[in-house]
């Protein structure tokens, strides 16, 4: 017994305590590439003879060949392990060039080496996407440049490796993103059950309900209005639809097709890009998602996209000024011009005008003898709006009470929800309440109806491809530290609650040059949370005002970009209108630019400076109301 005890207490004099406990190797964690001059996180693990953390281990390293970046106040001191883990946050180098950076701690030593370049190199992959959109027109073509153009500055500037690069890294990364998968699977699946509603006589049947009650002037574009919040979830079919089915109304009712136009349009993506489910949702959400990443934000994208909504003064603002417009007769600018002649002569058309082939007449699709039944259309969307409902419930209740609480609010019930898997569940419920409904009704047979379906799911496959480059890219400018390099530059010169306001004036100006509002979010979105989250921080705004601005920027982004969805003359929205309308082309974007022009310019002064500064955005809307009745009643003319 004696040797025994002899013999385990030999054993436990042998066995190491956890404070003498040391690592037998370091693993430092660095950025593909570091721009010179601006700050980067540096980790280092201390690992012992097990490949496991060393907890233990508390020491403070000696680091060579960089600097500690000092901001404000905020001390330089070096920073010790903790849990076997040692985070340099406001580490910098200046020199640019291969530079070596070597660890000692404890007799210790560890070398590696880092690409550093110029800073400005990094903003080189959305200016050439930016500035290729504006020269081609061509978004897709521009994204991948800018993609490429990032590619081959963090592959050594190797120009064909680049290309490949841009394929097997950031394209397939941002496909095997499970969430991503998500986004693309709703879009399409909702893209489906469009095509099959517009197929059916659904679109129709809900369009012909609403234009009932155009019996005059008033009551013909009031219908016009109303209509684009019943084909919300859609805007190329809101504008096809709407556009084709009140043009022969609105004729009768002498009201111009500029005017037809311009209501067609301002209904369009201002109604579907706030909608809590449309085929904007996905594109959306997900490039909120991919910006919040880069803040190491955890919050629920869609979430964050609900809480933003009552920032889009622009979108907002132009759906009220059409309403107003409409109820009160009055207008202003070309518009009144185009207004009195139709009401005076009949004449809906100006004189020697051109107007657009109306060659895209979605009710053409529907070729069947049975009535256009409005149910057909409507059912699948109440499907869709209850099952995502139930999907958000569900899944966040369940997070909560996996977590242990047991009370809770709607809003934090959305905040824990998975809000892809109950859009995916939502979509795929409408695909099948709009094929039964077709199939059971004897409108359509089974093959009818899976090829309008497939037909929908092609309509989006150009918006998906968008939104993998805009991932791609998202991902690009965060490995080439756009952002940082932004933040670096813009410290101290910009006052962050006047971010909202330069975000929608930068995005307005891009979205119309470009005529493409989702490449304006997918060029905007992965710069400007980043740049406002960094630049609220160093102001220390507190969690509060950080993030309003936060909201504020991304709702500007959105705002921005509908603008010139809605009034450029190269969007495909604007065009379609006139086409829609069978109004002349620049007769369209000519007439509506001074409204347009009016929301925008409200929206920023009573909209995005005051509430970035704290001010309700209800507020700012009922202000904004008020301004556009005035001016109305002040600039504007009666035309009848």
């Amino acid at each position: 017994m004696l040797r025994f005890t002899g013999l385990i207490l030999l054993i436990l004099l042998h066995l190491p305590s956890p404070s003498s406990a040391q690592p037998v190797s370091l693993e430092i964690k660095l950025p593909p590439i570091v721009l010179s001059g601006v700050n980067f996180t540096l980790e280092i693990a201390a690992r012992d003879s097990s490949g496991n953390p060393a907890v233990h281990f508390a020491k403070t390293p000696e680091l060579i060949g960089i600097e500690l970046n000092v901001i404000g106040d905020h001390p330089a001191a070096m920073p010790s392990f903790a849990k076997g883990k040692l985070v340099v946050e406001n580490a910098i180098i200046r020199e640019f060039g291969t530079r070596e950076i070597v660890v000692r701690v404890e007799g210790m030593e560890l070398r590696q080496s880092v690409r550093v370049i110029p800073g400005i190199l990094s903003i080189l992959p959305p200016l050439v996407a930016i500035l290729l959109a504006l020269i081609l027109r061509q978004v897709v073509v521009s994204l991948f440049a800018g993609i490429w153009v990032g590619a081959i500055i963090l592959f050594d500037y190797n120009i064909v490796g680049g290309i490949f690069r841009v394929l097997d890294h950031f394209i397939v990364k941002a496909l095997s993103d499970v969430s991503h998968m998500k986004i693309i699977l709703f879009s399409m699946l909702f893209g489906g059950m469009v095509g099959v509603i517009s197929k059916n006589g659904g679109t129709i049947g809900i369009a012909n309900l609403i234009t009932r009650y155009a019996k005059n002037a008033r009551g013909g574009q009031v219908s016009a209005w109303a209509m684009s919040f019943v084909m919300f979830f859609d805007d190329y079919a809101n504008v096809l639809v709407r556009g084709n089915l009140m043009r022969p109304i609105t004729d009768r009712l002498r009201i111009s097709r500029e005017k037809l136009s311009f209501i067609v349009d301002a209904g369009a993506a201002t109604v579907t890009s706030v909608f809590l489910i449309s085929t904007w949702i996905g594109y959306e959400v997900g490039l909120i998602e991919q910006g919040l990443k880069l803040i190491g934000s955890n919050e629920d994208a869609y979430s964050v996209f609900l809480q933003t909504i009552p920032y889009r003064f622009y979108p907002i603002l132009t759906m009220i000024l059409v309403f107003l417009v409409s109820y009160l007769g009055r207008d202003f600018g070309p518009m009144l011009t185009a207004e009195r002649r139709a009401r005076a002569t009949g004449e809906v058309l100006r004189e020697g005008s051109q107007p657009a082939v109306d060659l895209t007449d979605t009710t053409s699709q529907y070729t069947t003898d049975k009535p256009a039944r409005w149910y057909n259309g409507l059912l699948p969307i109440i499907a869709i709006l209850a099952v995502g409902i139930y999907g958000l419930y569900s899944t966040g209740t369940a997070a909560l009470q996996d977590a242990g609480i047991e009370t809770y609010t709607i809003g934090e019930i959305i905040s824990k929800s998975d809000s892809y898997a109950a859009l995916l569940w939502a979509s795929f419920t409408g695909c099948l309440v709009a094929i039964v409904l077709s199939v059971g009704q004897r409108i359509l047979k089974v093959t009818e109806a899976i090829d309008a379906w497939f037909n929908g799911l092609k309509s989006m496959l150009l918006a998906m491809l968008i939104l993998v480059l805009a991932w791609s890219i998202g991902a690009v400018t965060e490995e080439v530290n756009t952002a940082g390099y932004l933040v670096q530059i813009l410290r101290g010169t910009i006052e962050p609650h006047w971010l909202p306001v330069l975000t929608f004036l930068i995005a307005a100006v891009i979205s119309f040059a470009t005529g493409t509002s989702w490449g304006t979010m997918a060029i905007m979105m992965p710069l400007v949370i980043p740049l406002a989250h960094t630049l609220g921080l160093d102001a220390r705004l507190s969690p509060v005002d950080l993030e309003i601005v936060l909201h504020g920027v991304i709702s500007s982004v959105l705002a921005g970009a509908v603008f010139g969805d809605h009034c450029s003359p190269i969007s495909d929205t604007t065009i379609l209108s006139s086409m829609a309308s069978a109004c002349d082309h620049i007769d369209h974007v000519r007439t509506q630019l001074p409204y347009a022009l009016l929301a925008a310019v409200i929206g920023m002064i009573v909209g995005d400076i005051p509430t970035a500064f704290g001010l309700s955005p209800w507020i700012s809307i009922a202000v904004g109301t008020a301004i556009m009745i005035g001016f109305l009643y002040l600039f504007g003319k009666k035309i009848d």
